[in-house]
């Protein structure tokens, strides 16, 4: 209840907030972590344990706070030595072709794109698919998140049709609601994942449309890839649009993102289940909108309504106390401090996080590639929560 109030607030101030601090279109102004109310020393430890290497292959670490870069820091890394053995060795990393973009361990692919500054976000890619229907859904082009899934599939098309799949929508398949018997839970070098089996599967779409269900939509969290994938493709029939094409128009022009990458699954839509790959500063700039509350240059990009809905208590995703919710292709996680407080969050494979922290006007993106395989020690990888409870904690500014 207290978060949905927060968030609520957030909205109302939304155009206040967006006239104080102007949207960084161009580029992101830099401060010191002392002018923006941060202890230098959490930041310097923070460094200095990924300079050691306990958390494995870190990429980037990057904190922005009240619209300032505070810390950016990248680390080299020799993926060409880390996964040379893996790369070659067959296994549901790289079942397709050794040498195509779905190998997880060429260099040439992953993580940067072709050796550059593209990062690879993962499943950070599904907050981004959200954020460009949301966009569609404000500009009245998208049809409502309730419309039933099997309602943009030609009749007979689809197997397994039974009662709770006629009752899916696709406001089940943002939520991570769907329905579908899933196992995404394992290691994606298992061959039991459901989601590796997906990306060696000839047509994504019709891959996780066909499976069986076990659940009764909306009723149960079950993490699945496939589901966002299903968006991209209802997504160009609702509106005869691509949603690459869509978000290069309505997202990534008006916050002046001018390079991606976005791979394609085998039967040409776009992979917005992982596929898309941002710099980190470009990255920051879709949770700053949304700390924003849908503004950026003083424009809506997508409505404050939108927001509240993405970053409100949908399902929980884990049990306890103080479990994490998943809202509209982003998750909230509590804040340790205070549990009526969340970051809203997404996580991808290898070690990819993005997090705005409304409480604390604070954007983090965190780049890694620990992804294990033959010949590889598992590493813990960057402890992301722990993290973010660090940077709230290091706060010098914050009201009492």
């Amino acid at each position: 209840m207290h978060t949905r109030i927060a968030v609520l607030t957030l909205a109302i101030a939304a155009a206040g907030a967006a006239a104080q601090s102007p949207s960084p279109t161009k580029q992101w102004p830099t401060a010191t972590p002392q002018k923006v109310g941060l202890n230098p020393a959490v930041l310097d430890s923070i460094d200095a344990e990924a300079k050691s290497g306990r958390y494995g292959y870190v990429d980037r670490i990057l904190v922005i706070r009240h619209g300032n870069v505070a810390f950016d820091h990248s680390y080299a890394q020799d993926y060409d030595a880390a996964y040379k053995q893996a790369a070659v060795t067959e296994s549901p990393l790289n079942g397709r072709d050794f040498a195509a973009p779905y190998n997880y361990y060429n260099p040439w692919w992953h993580p940067f794109y072709r050796r550059g500054d593209l990062h690879t976000l993962q499943s950070v890619t599904k907050t981004v698919t959200s954020v460009v229907i949301g966009i569609a859904v404000t500009r009245g082009v998208f049809p409502s998140l309730d419309t039933p899934v099997l309602s943009f599939f030609d009749s007979g098309s689809v197997a397994n049709v039974d009662d709770r799949k006629r009752k899916m929508t696709v406001r089940n398949l943002m939520t991570m609601t769907a329905g579908f018997a899933w196992n995404g839970g394992l290691p994606y070098t298992d061959p039991n994942n459901t989601g590796s089996m997906l990306e060696l599967s000839n047509d994504w779409v019709k891959y996780t449309m066909d499976r069986p269900m076990s659940d009764e939509p909306g009723t149960k969290y079950n993490y699945n890839s496939g589901a966002t994938v299903v968006e991209a493709y209802i997504f160009r029939r609702a509106t005869g649009i691509d949603i690459e094409e869509y978000a290069a128009r309505y997202l990534f022009a008006p916050l002046g993102i001018e390079h991606w990458y976005w791979k394609r699954t085998p039967t040409g839509v776009a992979d917005t289940e992982g596929g898309l790959y941002l710099e980190a500063r470009d990255l920051a700039k879709i949770g700053y909108l949304y700390l924003h509350g849908g503004q950026w240059d003083g424009k809506q990009i997508v409505s404050a309504d939108y927001v509240k809905a993405s970053v409100s208590r949908a399902i929980a995703q884990n049990a306890g106390p103080n479990p994490t919710y998943h809202g509209l292709g982003w998750s909230l996680v509590p804040a340790r401090r205070d549990a009526t407080q969340s970051y809203w969050t997404h996580s991808g494979f290898g070690g990819q996080y993005l997090a705005a922290m409304p409480d604390d006007d604070m954007v983090v993106v965190l780049n890694a590639w620990n992804i294990g395989g033959p010949g590889i020690a598992q590493t813990r990888g960057l402890p992301s929560g722990q993290m973010l409870n660090r940077l709230a904690a290091a706060i010098t500014d914050r009201r009492p």
